[in-house]
């Protein structure tokens, strides 16, 4: 009787023993699996602070990437191909998904290597590695950071699937050129996306892991060891360094966040209107531009364009640098951001103004030589760019052939207060200097702005006199600062749409154009709806070429960022071939729609003898004589300064025979006199005829 009850308790024993065993088991599992939940959490947040802010452009292009603690550069957008993942796991751990974190045989292996040789061998898992740039060893190699790190990678293994482990790592291994992730290094190295990558550029990046500060792709020492790794790989490729078609060839596409970078932006990270892959396209015909003339002997350096989207007013390019990589003078200064005189250029608003006054394209204006005295109290005498006067010409023949007299009258007509005005209150622009010292200056183009604020202005004209905010930002209120312009909120009305129609009717104009610009030349574009002006600062420091479509604008700018002169080039052989080339990209762009110019408020009249533009309503007979008033003298000139030596004598001569009076006091009437001065001081001389006066101002000077 006992003895069967001892039978019938062993096999109790072994049962109850087996399951304290399996409890144990059980136990020690979850305390692990417990236990190795601070060290991923830990790894969790290394791996966050690996992570860098990407900018992108309208495409989702990344742009500009922030550096991570690290200082490295990390991109997170795009696939790893399915071969990058085989031809790695053939070459660093092939039994990948059969380990726990850890390979026994590779390390016992590395141990021995180590210590027959004194070299270490590589004996890492992908985990291991993985763990390794987490934790920041990636530079101390000890047996007490092998222990940490594969105390890790069970750890990661036991909370995550491999496959996330495996994207873990694409996504932060080092190869060189503070370059981390499969994306990031695909972009910077050879300028395609991973999936793009053939099966040699994988394994040179492959190649670059083992020693990524020496071995980064197109290196000699990844050239030197990539044959090494194709064999390891059991790859069919048959590679030799002397006979590849392997080219490194270096990213490019972050060069746009060169000229953003200068913009002062405040999103973190940036969503931008900016389209990445049209930049690098214009960059290009800028630089192939300059380096052409540079052959030539034209003295030019720098330049910058700007793309506006149109009638939203989006920044889509900013370039301010042929090449922001280049060490040449001035390659590093984003000169569209640069104020610099703008030419004739500064017409456009002149005439914008003088139409909104009660000028209209058909009034008349004399083209001839005047003089002024400007705040010096010095006398000067604007002259046209081809030295030739015309007599009296249309505001419209003067606007299209961009005529310095005509402009210098109709801003006296304008008047300067009333211009000062409106580039102050209406546009909100802030001058490098105070606008007076300029005076009629602006008319001849004194007037400094940079290419940004200047393209920013331009866009009342395409969207019919009302500014708009610069868009940059998609997520920021109001719009982007430019260097020489007040912060603008929301969208205002700076000028009635009908005038702004008769400037557009005018820069429209072509053939009109013909005089001084030619049938055919950079500014001649076989389409229809586009407008522009040039303009050529003294003594060509300064090309300038706005143009625009209803669709987009386009500013150009060339020049010397050290301010010397260029050789002859105007705003229409210099900028304008530039301006041309772009605007022929824009038109075969997803940005053109073709939108024609409205011109519903424009009346054509043909009270002389061709069409001309003006306005319904108009007074035909008083807007064309305007402000044409001959001048009765014609010399001297108002305001001159005459040096008083022995036998000084000055003739006044008048157009037709009039009464002469000098300081007030009748001297006589006859078309021409004399005046032998004796001393030095103002003389206010006048002639009279019975239907009207002219007065004018001159000064006699000490030869010293």
């Amino acid at each position: 009787m006992h003895r069967l009850k001892r039978i019938r308790l062993e096999p109790l024993k072994e049962r109850t023993h087996g399951r304290t065993v399996l409890y144990l088991l059980l136990t020690f599992f979850l305390i692990l699996y417990l236990g190795t939940i601070p060290l991923v959490s830990r790894l969790t947040s290394a791996e966050q602070g690996l992570k860098t802010v990407a900018w992108h452009d309208r495409n989702g292009k990344s742009v500009q990437l922030k550096s991570n603690e690290k200082g490295h550069f990390v991109t997170i957008t795009e696939p790893t191909p399915p071969l990058f993942e085989k031809l790695l796991l053939q070459k660093e751990d092939r039994y990948f998904y059969y380990h726990l974190g850890v390979n026994p045989v590779s390390m016992v292996r590395g141990f021995f290597h180590k210590l027959r040789t004194g070299k270490t061998e590589g004996s890492s898992t992908i985990t291991q590695q993985l763990v390794k740039v987490l934790l920041g060893n990636e530079g101390t190699r000890t047996l007490r950071n092998k222990f940490v790190e594969s105390l890790y990678a069970v750890a990661l293994e036991l909370h995550t699937s491999k496959r996330d482990i495996l994207s873990l790592y694409e996504e932060v291994a080092y190869f060189g050129k503070s370059r981390q992730g499969v994306t990031e290094a695909s972009l910077y190295f050879f300028n395609k996306k991973p999936t793009e990558l053939n099966e040699v550029e994988i394994l040179s990046l492959i190649t670059a892991l083992g020693s990524p500060s020496t071995r980064f792709p197109g290196s000699t020492q990844n050239e030197k060891l990539l044959p090494k790794v194709i064999s390891a790989t059991e790859s069919d490729l048959h590679y030799q360094a002397s006979t590849s078609p392997f080219v490194f060839s270096p990213s490019t596409t972050l060069r746009t966040s060169f000229e953003l970078k200068t913009l002062g932006l405040t999103c973190d990270p940036c969503n931008l209107t900016v389209d990445a892959l049209l930049t690098e396209k214009i960059r290009n015909i800028l630089r192939r531009k300059i380096e052409s003339e540079s052959r030539s002997e034209s003295n030019v350096t720098n330049g910058a364009i700007v793309v506006i989207k149109l009638p939203e007013n989006e920044l889509l390019v900013l370039v301010g640098t042929p090449d922001p990589t280049s060490l040449a003078s001035g390659a590093q200064i984003n000169m569209a951001i640069e104020p610099r005189p703008i030419g004739s250029t500064a017409k456009a608003f002149i005439y914008l103004a003088a139409f909104a006054k009660g000028a209209r394209p058909y009034t008349l204006v004399n083209d001839e030589e005047y003089s002024y005295t400007i705040g010096t109290s010095f006398a000067f005498y604007p002259k046209n760019f081809d030295g030739r006067f015309r007599g009296a010409v249309t505001l419209h023949n003067a606007l299209s052939n961009s005529l310095n007299v005509p402009a210098v009258k109709t801003l006296e007509y304008v008047g300067l207060s009333t211009f000062y005005t409106f580039l102050r209150e209406s546009l909100g622009f802030t001058s490098l200097q105070p606008l007076e010292r300029y005076e009629l200056g602006i008319a001849l183009g004194a007037l400094e702005m940079d290419l940004l604020t200047l393209s920013h202005f331009f866009t009342i004209f395409p969207n019919e006199g009302v500014l708009k905010p610069l868009t940059l930002e998609r997520t920021r209120v109001g719009g982007l600062e430019t260097p020489m312009e007040k912060k603008l909120l929301s969208e205002k009305r700076v000028a009635e749409k009908s005038f702004v129609q008769l400037v557009n009717k005018i820069l429209s104009d072509r053939e009109m154009a013909v005089e001084q610009f030619g049938l055919r030349s950079n500014l001649t574009l076989p389409y229809k709806n586009y407008a522009l002006k040039t303009g050529t600062s003294r003594d060509y420091h300064d090309s300038w070429t706005i143009g625009y479509t209803p669709d987009f604008l386009v500013g150009v700018w060339l020049g010397n960022s050290d301010n010397t002169a260029m050789r002859e080039l105007t705003g229409q052989t210099g900028a304008g071939a530039i301006w041309q080339d772009v605007m022929t990209l824009m038109y075969t762009s997803p940005y053109n729609h073709a939108t024609p110019f409205n011109f519903d408020r424009v009346k054509e009249f043909t009270n002389s003898a061709s069409i001309e533009y003006g306005l319904a309503g108009d007074t035909y007979d008083i807007s064309r004589n305007l402000f044409v008033q001959p001048s009765i003298i014609l010399s001297p000139h108002d305001g001159d300064r005459v040096e008083l030596t022995p036998g000084t004598v000055i003739q006044l001569l008048a157009r037709e025979d009039v009464d002469w009076f000098i300081d007030n006091t009748f001297k006589q009437h006859a078309k021409s006199i004399t005046l032998s001065p004796k001393q030095t001081k103002k003389f206010h001389i006048e002639a009279r005829t019975e239907t009207t006066n002219q007065r004018i101002t001159i000064f006699l000077v000490n030869p010293n």
